[in-house]
């Protein structure tokens, strides 16, 4: 505790330090394992700060959707009997209601009474404390040539700090102010504190609670080859730490997975657990395994995860991936349910990349969700940013599709050609699609329309594909600087 607190607020703050009035000094009967502070707090109580020099281990699991769990066992020791355990350097945004602690050593560790102070030191928090109360304003004489103290007290601090100076009702008194001492209720930083009945011996504690602000995201650079059949991808995840905590050689966890949260409540403590007691990774980077419904990645190496800080670790990286380039020219279901003659004229055809997510294609991963930018070399062999496209989580073999945005080179249009209504809710229309390649080499195009209701094709140009109940499709070449024009008839019960 601080004998004197001056602070300037007019200015900088100011700090004379001064030892804790009535502490004790620390446990003589420590080893050097332990940085345990101790003092007295009552004639059959003992009052043990323990931080993060005290840690033996730490183990962090982040989620994708903001929050994490951590674990971590300190060694200290503890007296027999009472004791109240200030158990500080934990995260800012932590969850009380989630908070565990047990003793490895022992059985007899009994947690009586859990506190979770936040009541944070600050020169606000410090004049709040002190309403009612007095405190010293100082200010510079200059004929003294020196500061001169006045004692003044302290009405109020809403909106302005009011105070009672000789006779006379003043604010915003311009000034250095002093204060005799820090409130006990005060604290620098956020601290669990437990009231403990335990057994006295050198003990490892350990300590695992949930807290906010801790998240992960993963993102991918694929570059596609020149003949854009295959590429090399890589994944990174981006950890974001704003616990308020920082975690030095930690064991580094991810979940990835929709995990369901009960709104203000925290996820079942037991999975969670379990997640953190999976084996070990024996790699330096990410390894992935699956558990319960969700998939855990664990990094093979300690990392620290400082406060305030992004981190970036490969997550994956392959450079024999199978790709596909697909161009789609989709239609609309309404076009079949009125007559419009032309409704589209030099529409673009939109371009996507495709892979299979399966060893075979050279991947294999479950995927976390995440943005995939893809790039490809130009003919002087920069690379160049080609497209972008979000995908979902994605488990192995399944296929994964990016969109890269419209072809530039290919446009279509449609036509309807003829419309006759059959009976109140049923029509017959012939189409016609003409798709022009201004390239120099062939391409294919993915027609597919979207019809809906109940349909029948009564002719057709082209061989067609039924996609669904309500899409079919046609596949089709077109020639280099080319076009190529599909012609069908559809009838169509929408009632």
């Amino acid at each position: 505790m601080w004998n004197r607190l001056l602070v300037g607020l007019m200015g900088t703050a100011t700090v004379a330090a001064a030892g804790a009035p009535g502490a004790g000094s620390p446990d003589e009967t420590a080893t050097p394992e332990s940085h345990v502070e101790v003092r007295a707090l009552a004639a059959d109580t003992v009052v043990m700060s323990s931080g993060a020099q005290d840690r033996r281990t730490v183990s962090i699991t982040v989620y994708n959707q903001n929050f994490s769990l951590v674990r971590e066992v300190r060694r200290m020791r503890l007296p027999g009997g009472s004791v109240a355990l200030e158990y500080g350097d934990v995260a800012a945004t932590l969850q009380p209601e989630t908070v565990h602690i047990q003793g490895l050593d022992s059985q007899d560790l009994q947690v009586l009474e859990q506190n979770y102070r936040y009541d944070l030191l600050s020169p606000q928090k410090l004049l709040e404390k002190y309403v009612g109360r007095t405190v010293t304003v100082y200010r510079h004489d200059p004929e003294a040539g020196r500061e001169v103290g006045v004692s003044a007290e302290v009405l109020s601090v809403n909106g302005g700090t009011v105070l009672r100076i000789g006779d006379e009702i003043t604010f915003n008194y311009p000034g250095r102010f002093a204060f005799p001492e820090v409130p006990n209720n005060l604290i620098p930083e956020p601290t669990l504190v437990w009231m403990l009945e335990t057994e006295e011996g050198m003990q490892d504690v350990e300590v695992s609670y949930l807290t906010q602000d801790m998240t992960w995201k993963s993102d991918y650079v694929l570059v596609l080859a020149d003949d854009e059949r295959s590429a090399g991808i890589t994944g990174w995840v981006t950890l974001n730490n704003r616990s308020g905590a920082g975690f030095e050689n930690a064991e580094l966890k991810l979940v990835a997975g929709d995990v369901q949260r009960v709104s203000g409540q925290a996820p079942r403590m037991d999975y969670a657990a379990d997640m953190l007691r999976a084996a070990e990774a024996e790699s330096r980077g990410f390894t992935e395994e699956g558990f319960f419904e969700y998939h855990l990645y664990t990094l093979g190496r300690p990392t620290d995860l400082q406060n305030n800080e992004q981190k970036q670790v490969t997550l994956l990286e392959s450079e024999r991936l199978r790709t596909t380039k697909r161009l789609v020219f989709p239609g609309a279901p309404y076009y079949y349910r009125s007559q419009y003659g032309e409704v589209a004229s030099n529409q673009k055809v939109s371009t996507f990349i495709e892979f299979d997510n399966s060893e075979d294609a050279g991947m294999g991963m479950a995927l976390p969700a995440g943005i995939v930018r893809v790039y490809k070399r130009d003919s002087s062999g920069a690379q160049q940013f080609i497209g972008e496209d979000r995908i979902d989580h994605t488990p192995r073999d399944e296929r994964v599709r990016i969109k890269m945005g419209e072809a530039f080179d290919i446009v279509g249009d449609r036509r309807q050609m003829t419309w006759q209504v059959i009976s109140g809710c049923v029509s017959e229309s012939s189409w016609v699609v003409e798709l022009r390649n201004h390239k120099d080499e062939d391409v294919e195009v993915d027609v597919v329309e979207p019809v809906g209701g109940d349909w029948t094709i009564l002719g057709a140009s082209h061989e067609w594909e039924r996609l669904d109940s309500g899409t079919f499709r046609f596949q089709v070449d077109v020639p280099a600087r080319g076009e190529t024009t599909i012609e069908y008839r559809v009838r169509v019960r929408w009632c």
